[in-house]
């Protein structure tokens, strides 16, 4: 039987070996590796020739969605699949833009997550059509106003939607599941494009655009 190769990343070690365990039981999938961190993921996936990639979204020094979007170029032929303890439309956005082939909640039942895996294996896609159509319809609403914002990126958009609800970098880093560093960056990009100086413009500059056309 063809075995379907699969990469563990979760910080909490009962859960990883709950999962290696469960991952075990079965005839036809193999588990290659493990991680703690995005930053050992980064460094074992690659060499672990792995199908698919189990990444954990919250991590200590990052999140599985950044070590998804890294493997793009470090490991092109893993798929990503996506678990997470809560469902969450910024997290789902993220996935998406990132790649992933799946986003799954840690609640999932054994059994259906060993499925998801051999979907994903076969170069299926979980991520729900009828969620995935109403992310990318809030963030293509939000490009429909002003003509500078159709020169943001997907990330860009939310996080200047995140800068007019007053977050801190930090809690933007938290929110997207991103580093506070790469936060820095969209912003720095966005400022450019919008043609404002600073964040306390950009906030004014996406709160008359969300009062002048309110969803």
């Amino acid at each position: 039987m063809p075995q379907i190769r699969v990469f563990l990343l979760d910080d909490h070690e009962v859960v990883r070996q709950g999962l290696l365990r469960l991952l075990e039981s079965t005839a036809d999938i193999t588990v290659v590796g493990e991680a703690a961190t995005a930053q050992e993921a980064l460094v074992r996936i690659p060499r672990s020739e792995a199908d698919v990639a189990l990444l954990d979204v919250r991590l200590p020094d990052g999140s599985g969605i950044e070590v998804c979007r890294e493997l793009a170029s470090l490991a092109p032929t893993v798929r990503c699949l996506m678990l997470t303890s809560y469902e969450d439309d910024e997290a789902l956005l993220a996935a998406i833009t990132a790649g992933a082939s799946g986003y799954v909640l840690k609640e999932i039942r054994g059994s259906q997550l060993l499925d998801s895996i051999r979907l994903v294996a076969a170069g299926k896609s979980l991520l729900d059509t009828a969620t995935t159509q109403r992310v990318l319809a809030r963030v293509r609403e939000t490009h429909q106003r002003d003509a500078r914002l159709d020169l943001l990126t997907t990330q860009e958009s939310v996080v200047l939607d995140l800068i007019g609800e007053g977050l801190s970098n930090r809690e933007i880093a938290e929110r997207m599941f991103l580093a506070e560093k790469t936060v820095k960056n969209y912003i720095s990009s966005l400022l450019a494009k919008i043609e404002v100086r600073g964040r306390t413009q950009a906030a004014l500059f996406i709160t008359e655009q969300n009062r002048l056309h309110p969803e």
